[in-house]
């Protein structure tokens, strides 16, 4: 997290994506499925993964696309990119 502004829609969406389910406390289902990570064939089941955590925390914010992309899958270095907008009024 970064030391200020961690209150905008586009960092939270950003953290949010870097979270794995499981990890915080008393909200257990918030954060990326961790059963994706490192499955072959399942970009498909990671976006919409991805899509449903933006979706469901960060109200603030209007997904318009994720994609999960390999930069090396030899290596399995996978990254996800979020398109998304604030909505309307939202600083």
């Amino acid at each position: 997290m970064r030391s200020t502004g961690n209150s905008s829609p586009d960092v939270c969406a950003s953290n949010l994506l870097r979270i794995v389910r499981g990890e915080v406390p008393y909200d257990r289902v918030r954060g990326r499925d961790g059963r994706l990570i490192d499955q072959p064939n399942v970009t498909d089941e990671a976006q919409a993964d991805a899509e449903w955590l933006l979706e469901t925390y960060e109200p603030r914010v209007t997904v318009d696309n994720v994609e999960v992309m390999a930069s090396n899958a030899a290596n399995g270095d996978f990254y996800t990119m979020a398109n998304i907008t604030r909505k309307e009024g939202e600083k």
